[in-house]
């Protein structure tokens, strides 16, 4: 709903179409599918533009894309991946008819040109400066922290510190990134969702966040970058000057050495509202002229407290003016005849606290000073305010030169959930240009909305609702008809029906007339059931077609869940997108995964050092020498690593490929052109020595020939490894399961592991994992799986029962049959007898009714016996391989857990 809103892609889709030899010679699966999905997207967009119905059912469209998806554990997908698929599906849709003129050219693609833009990165890294230009979609935000859309941005596109000072320091690391070309529509993705390692599962984030209904993309974008620049340290500079106010303001307002703190001219002020009380017996000046003044009884002078901290009574040399008045215009004999009244029982005081006796003189003295303080403090705190009040207008203001302010995005359409991480309902709000109004899209209710509404249901804060995706249009994708009625929107929506393919007019017309002929049959259902009443003609046609009908607007109400996604993860460092690089290619290809691997993933930052400690060399001799210099360097670093004495907490082989090639004695040839690739690898290009040292790695690699390297050899060595990796990450991964109680998922990953590292082991000692500890917990987690799947059957509930029945069936059994082979330890036997025993001890139970053990009968010949049975088991989830750094960190926490007890976090 949100896409067909904008003119530009309803144009692009509708008109969509391939030459006759395009489709006859497009054989691919793929190339069929998004060809099919083409169609059915045209028909659905045909349907609302054109329908009389009030909304139009997209499930023809969405069961194409709805097969990628299939899952019976998850009944809502996830957003963002469905509209990542979506918009690859209809970039290589497009590419087809790009490739009849421009072959292989991406940035042809009207789709790419639509909805995709680049940035730059540019940053320090340990010392290094590196640069880069990357293609985005989706622009991911993330949302903790943060108050506002631009405060999220400016987050995102800054990171640690990128000054001169900082750039020195080998330890530092900052980086900055510009949009150098923006989309017309530019969509930003709110990261609502963080996994809770406690709990063990991810959680929505409800936080407020505010977001324009135009935002100006200049101060983001490459060509204003040093201005931005100077506004940045300028906002810094404001920033920390409001800490320091805000500082001084909070000593002013939270005043006290105690655990109470309260505002200062507060106490000052009931200090003076004590001092002006009454007490309930008054003092004199002719009593107090008469009373000789008794020392004993005498309270401390009121200005001898107030004027020392604490209430200790300190000498001082310092007295206010008229302090010093009041003492010099008191004679001794005045000072002397000024007596306070004995004390009064509480019965005779006010109901407030009072002094029980003060003196004009006293009462003067104290309210003059108190009052004088007490003005100066509010003038304080009144100055702070008002300098802070200045810098938080500065800093609001700080984007707002007309400069600035050349680049707006309008807000098109807000994407809203409402839920929680694992369920929960979506909908969407879209602006109506032509008519300067909101509506929101739920479900097939379209309904009139506002600003304030949207505002309520998408910043979140208020209830669980709250917007995940944004999307922003520039002037280039304005709806048609921005600036026109709503008689002439019509119009517009009737050009483009008229302008449609006959094909699509002819669709619009067929489901029309079934409309009518729905209405029709409707009419006589309803006359047979209530003869009694006259029917309306119109009355029931009005409710299956539009609300809205073609004079008012076409547009139609389609029951859609409007998804957003991530076109682009923008990785935080050069390793760290090799890294996600490798995990990508590693399932999705297999063998080359590897390759890829030794390219990319293992230790970049080593390489990176080894040609910082060729500098000296570089710079004497040339990059052919700045290579070699480097390439020792590195080898004799793993070579080291290589021999280290393990520990069960760490396994080195999973730092890098080439320590595993080292440990497992790797012909030197393979070693070495692993090592040269690294070398060649195309994300050195830090600065111009590593690009040169790179460049001759390269032309190294070029000249390695057939007869120097056995290529076959190198593939398989390489086949190791990855295989080693897939162990290890099955391993850890079980075994993080198990931990967690999670035992039919356990079990999965530990059968795979046990199954590939036999196969490694075949090939040496050094080339697995440990065979026994893999199957110690292969076996207790089967133990464990059993006694569920036996109290779950004996338990005579059905749903329990068929529970237990699928466990023993899909796990149980295959994996015994697995174990029970030539090699099979005695550990395991004893295992597996357990388990039959368990089964079998319900032969013939008289408390079990007869269903139970004619099951019970048909599962025993299965359990006792399988050697005549093919054996097959759920293949575990696919997982992302983790980083060497991941993987060694996972491992030394798993097996601590191990000897420890303690339970591990799944990540």
């Amino acid at each position: 709903q949100s896409l067909f809103q904008l003119p530009e892609f309803r144009r692009l889709v509708l008109g969509y179409s391939l030459p006759q030899n395009v489709l006859e010679s497009c054989h691919s699966h793929t190339g069929k599918r998004n060809i099919a999905f083409m169609q059915e997207l045209q028909c659905l967009f045909a349907l609302m533009l054109g329908t009389w119905r009030k909304f139009v059912d997209p499930s023809a469209a969405l069961e194409l894309l709805r097969d990628v998806f299939r899952s019976s554990d998850q009944p809502q997908q996830d957003v963002s991946e469905f509209t990542h698929k979506l918009l690859d599906w209809l970039e290589d849709a497009f590419q087809l008819t790009v490739n009849v003129t421009s072959l292989g050219d991406k940035s042809e693609n009207p789709m790419v040109q639509l909805f995709y833009g680049t940035f730059l990165t540019e940053g320090v890294h340990k010392g290094n400066t590196f640069s880069k230009i990357e293609t985005f979609g989706q622009y991911p935000l993330q949302v903790n922290g943060y108050r506002n859309l631009n405060e999220c941005l400016e987050g995102a596109m800054v990171e640690g510190e990128m000054d001169e000072a900082t750039a020195s320091q080998s330890l530092k690391y900052g980086q900055e990134r510009w949009f150098t070309k923006l989309p017309p529509v530019l969509t930003f993705e709110l990261s609502r969702f963080e996994f809770n390692q406690s709990l063990g599962q991810p959680e929505k984030i409800h936080t407020k966040l505010e977001f324009p209904q135009t935002i100006y993309m200049d101060r983001y974008l490459y060509c204003n970058k040093d201005l931005i620049q100077m506004k940045r340290e300028e906002m810094k500079r404001l920033k920390e000057k409001m800490v320091t106010l805000q500082q001084k303001l909070e000593r002013y307002m939270e005043y006290g050495s105690g655990p109470a703190r309260f505002p200062l001219p507060d106490m000052l002020q009931y200090v003076l509202e004590f001092i002006a009380t009454k007490p309930a017996v008054a003092v004199s000046s002719a009593q107090s002229s008469q009373a000789p003044l008794l020392h004993s009884q005498a309270k401390p002078n009121v200005l001898d407290v107030l004027s020392q901290p604490n209430g200790i009574q300190e000498r001082t040399d310092t007295r206010t003016e008229d302090e010093a008045f009041f003492l010099a215009n008191s004679s001794p004999q005045q000072s002397s005849s000024m007596e306070l009244q004995p004390p009064v029982s509480p019965a005779e005081l006010s109901e407030r606290p009072a002094p029980h006796v003060v003196s004009k003189e006293e009462l003067n003295l104290v309210q003059t000073c108190l009052q004088r303080w007490r003005n100066e403090i509010e003038q304080d705190v009144q100055d702070l305010k008002e300098s802070i009040a200045i810098i938080n207008l500065s800093i609001e203001q700080m984007y707002c030169d007309p400069l600035l302010q050349q680049v707006p995005y309008r807000l098109h359409a807000v994407l809203v959930h409402e839920g929680q991480a694992n369920a929960g309902h979506y909908w969407a709000f879209i602006y109506d240009q032509p008519r300067k109004r909101w509506l929101k899209y739920n479900d097939i209710s379209v309904t009139e909305s506002s600003w304030e509404e949207l505002e309520r249901e998408s910043f979140g804060g208020l209830r669980n609702a709250s917007a995940y995706c944004l999307m922003y249009i520039s002037d280039q994708v304005s709806p048609v008809g921005a600036d026109e009625d709503e008689s002439t929107e019509a119009r517009q929506f009737q050009k483009e029906v008229e302008a449609l393919s006959p094909e699509l007019r002819h669709y619009i017309q067929e489901d029309n007339w079934r409309l009518e002929q729905e209405a029709e049959e409707w009419d006589e259902e309803q006359s047979c059931k209530i003869p009694q009443m006259e029917p309306s003609p119109s009355s029931e046609l009005q409710d299956f077609s539009s609300e809205s009908g073609p004079e008012q607007s076409p547009v139609c109400e389609q029951s859609v869940h409007s998804l957003s996604s991530e076109h682009a993860r923008i990785a935080k460092e050069q390793t760290a997108k090799a890294i996600a690089n490798t995990a990508d290619a590693y399932e999705k290809n297999g063998v080359e995964a590897a390759l890829c691997e030794v390219m990319l993933s293992p230790a970049m930052q080593g390489v990176i050092l080894a040609i910082a400690k060729a500098r000296q060399t570089f710079d004497r001799d040339g990059s052919e020498a700045g290579l070699v210099k480097a390439f020792h360097e590195e080898y004799s670093r793993l070579y080291l690593l290589s021999k280290e004495t393990p520990t069960p907490q760490n396994d080195a082989r999973l730092q890098h490929v080439l320590i595993y090639f080292l440990q497992n004695n790797a012909p030197q040839q393979v070693v070495e052109r692993t090592l040269l690739e690294q070398f060649a690898d195309k994300n050195l290009s830090y600065d111009e020595r590593s690009i040169s040292i790179m460049k001759v790695a390269r032309a190294k690699l070029s000249e390695i020939g057939p007869d120097d390297v056995d290529m076959e050899e190198y593939k398989r060595w390489h086949e190791d490894y990855s295989l080693f990796r897939k162990v290890s990450i099955y391993l850890l991964t079980g075994l993080e399961l198990y931990q967690n109680r999670k035992y039919q998922e356990s079990l999965t990953y530990l059968v795979y592991a046990y199954q590939s590292n036999t196969k490694l082991l075949l090939k040496g000692t050094n080339r697995g994992v440990s065979e026994s500890l893999i199957a110690l917990y292969r076996r207790k987690c089967l133990l464990k799986l059993n006694e569920v799947a036996a109290s779950l059957f004996v338990s005579c509930e059905e749903a329990h029962v068929s529970e237990g029945v699928s466990i023993l069936n899909e796990l149980i059994i295959p994996c015994m049959h697995l174990m029970n082979n030539l090699a099979v330890s005695q550990e395991d036997l004893d295992a597996i007898e357990v388990m039959r025993n368990r089964w079998c001890s319900y032969l013939g139970r008289e408390d079990m009714d007869a269903k139970l053990q004619m099951k019970l009968g048909e599962l025993l010949p299965r359990l006792l016996d399988g050697s005549t049975e093919v054996i097959v088991l759920k293949e575990p989830p696919k997982i992302r391989p983790n980083s060497p750094y991941d993987l060694c960190s996972r491992f030394a926490a798993v097996m601590e857990s191990i000897h420890g007890a303690s339970a591990v976090t799944v990540n």
